[in-house]
This record gives structure tokens, C-alpha cells and sequence, in this order.
């Protein structure tokens, strides 16, 4: 049958509505690409229009300047008005010490990673502190570096503190610290207004407070008897029967010195010649046990005489015995 003719038949009967079908599709299409094609064209093509800003004409003092300043004055200048207002806030907010440490922290930081680390410190001398106080008063630690270390400095920070008289620095490249000090001696305690303190023998507070170990140190009383006490300690030592028995000398008026014995007697030395009454209060013990008698207080002040002061029950006794013997004599002049 399909070959007899129907299929045949409906398929002419068909064919030029399908052709025109085929036809109106096929035109569509083209026409829709030449379309899409002309319109990326033309978007290519389109000029982009800028926005165009109503501008005054330039000041001409502003064309100058931009004509004769060298180019890129304007970023230089920028980057010091920053500058400038970052050092202003850092002075002004009191951060400078912080700022600096930061500085003087990065440039050694550097310094060591180039092979310029403190690896070995030498310290002579020391013999109150300790090489960690001796490195902590100079600024030293872990971070410093050989190269930036500046040994004047040190130095300086070293004899400020009262316990070292000299400091000498040696830097040895590239990693050696050598530092030489010179100590002070404790010599002596002093005691003002209830206060007691080290101090040296030029009168330097080594310390202002009294440890155990210092305290069989002699003991100096009074103002000015620091400044004074080197000269006068000196001059008691000639005289080992009265240095012995002295707890603590007393600087009076700044201008002489009374002797606290250990037994609480007061020896009131002379403004002049205090050597010669040293002398004398030395042989009078010596042939009198004078600091053996009772009596509270010995006056050498007058360059004639000698007072001695009695204590209050050896005062009674004398006054006692002359009662006594006073009625006695009374008695035998009545018979």
C-alpha cells in the first residue's frame, strides 16, 4: 500500500505548505542573527561618554606652584605631615622613652642577626654585687648588641650607682664584653634622725638600710658626721683602750665630737686638740679605771679641767659619806 500511492499522495498534497513553513523559520533565524551581530557592533563602537564635571578655571599662583615644584613634592610633603603629626602624638603623649626602647630594640635585633650578639661577659672587681646587678645597673641584657653598645654610656650608669668609684668598658669584636669596676668599701653606719644608712669613707650611702653583715661597722650619729666620720674614726684607731669601749660617736653642732661608751657613759670631747683629750682619757683609764667607776659623764670641754659627773646613786652615797664624816668632825670638836 505505501508504495500504491497514498502516503504518496498525502505527502504532495502537504509540500508547499511545509516549504513555506520551513522558509518563514529559516528567515527568522537569520534575521535574528544579523540583528544580535549589528547591535555588538554598534556597543563596540560606542564612545563611552565621560562625566563631565563643571570645573573652575585654575587659579594661576596654584599653575605656577605645579609648573616650578619638582614633581612629586605633594607625596613628600604628605608623607611629612604624617610623620609630623605621629611625632607630635608620641612627644605629646608622653611615649618617647617607649618609642626609643622600640628603636634601640630593632637596631639590635639586627645588629645580632648579623653576628654582632653579646655572647661572653667578664666582670672583675665586684665584690658587694653580683654580675647580674652589675649588667642590670649598666643597661645590659639579652637583647644588646656589641655593635650598638656605647661604653661611655655605660660607664656613666655604672658610677652612678654609689657602690662603684670607676668602671672601665672593652669592647672585644664580635662578641665579647670585658667591664672593670672598682668598688667601694662599707665603712661605717650613720644614723640621722632615726634613719641608719652605709656609707663609705668619703660619705657615699652605699645603702639606706642596714643588713646583717653590716652591722659590727662603726657607728657615726649626727648631721654632717658622714662627711666627718673618716677623719675622726682614723684618729680614735691610735687610741685602742677607748676605740674598744666605744659604741658610737656623735657629731655635735657640726663642730665636735662626744663618745658614747658601751656601757652608756659620755665622753664630750673638746672643739680643738680632740687628740691630746684621746690621749688623756686613755691614760686615765688606764691608771685610774675611769670607765670602770660610777659616773655618767665625762667633760673635757675646758682645756684646764676635767668634770665628771657622778650617777644619781653614786651621788648619793658621796653625799652621804660627807654627811657623815661632817657629824663626825662636829662630834669631836664638841668633846
Amino acid at each position: 500500500m505505501d508504495g500504491a500511492g497514498r502516503l504518496a499522495r498525502s505527502v504532495r498534497s502537504l509540500g508547499p505548505q511545509a516549504d513555506l513553513r520551513a522558509a518563514a523559520i529559516g528567515a527568522a533565524m537569520l534575521l535574528r542573527e544579523h540583528a544580535g551581530a549589528y547591535l555588538a557592533r554598534r556597543k563596540r563602537k560606542r564612545p563611552v561618554r565621560q562625566p563631565v564635571l563643571d570645573r573652575e578655571p585654575p587659579n594661576r599662583f596654584i599653575q605656577t606652584i605645579e609648573r616650578y615644584l619638582p614633581r612629586r613634592v605633594g607625596l613628600v610633603a604628605t608623607l611629612a605631615i604624617l610623620f609630623g603629626s605621629a611625632g607630635f602624638g608620641i612627644v605629646k603623649g608622653g611615649h618617647i622613652d617607649e618609642f626609643v626602647a622600640v628603636m634601640d630594640d630593632t637596631r639590635n635585633a639586627l645588629a645580632n642577626a648579623a653576628g654582632f650578639r653579646i655572647t661572653t661577659v667578664g666582670i672583675n672587681g665586684r665584690k658587694q654585687l653580683t654580675q647580674d646587678e652589675v649588667l642590670a645597673i649598666g643597661g645590659i641584657n639579652g637583647h644588646s648588641s656589641l655593635l650598638f653598645l656605647d661604653a661611655e654610656t655605660v660607664r656613666d650608669r655604672l658610677k652612678a650607682n654609689p657602690w662603684i668609684a670607676d668602671a672601665t668598658i672593652l669592647k672585644l669584636y664580635p662578641g665579647r664584653l670585658q667591664i672593670d669596676i672598682v668598688e667601694r668599701s662599707a665603712f661605717a653606719l650613720w644614723q640621722e634622725n632615726g634613719k641608719l644608712a652605709v656609707i663609705a669613707s668619703d660619705g657615699a650611702v652605699l645603702e639606706p638600710y642596714v643588713t646583717r653583715r653590716f652591722l659590727k661597722l662603726p657607728l657615726v650619729v649626727g648631721k654632717g658626721a658622714d662627711s666627718h666620720a673618716h677623719d675622726f674614726l682614723a684618729l680614735l684607731d691610735r687610741y685602742p683602750q677607748v676605740r674598744s669601749v666605744t659604741k658610737a660617736a656623735i657629731y655635735v653642732g657640726e663642730r665636735r665630737w662626744n663618745l658614747r661608751l658601751k656601757d652608756g657613759l659620755d665622753i664630750r670631747l673638746p672643739e680643738n686638740d680632740v687628740g691630746n683629750a684621746l690621749a688623756a682619757l686613755s691614760k686615765l683609764d688606764k691608771d685610774e679605771k675611769l670607765f670602770s667607776r660610777d659616773i655618767v659623764a665625762v667633760d673635757m670641754r675646758l682645756p684646764d679641767r676635767l668634770i665628771v659627773q657622778l650617777s644619781d646613786d653614786a651621788a648619793k652615797a658621796r653625799e652621804e659619806l660627807f654627811k657623815d664624816k661632817k657629824s663626825k668632825k662636829k662630834a669631836g670638836d664638841s668633846a
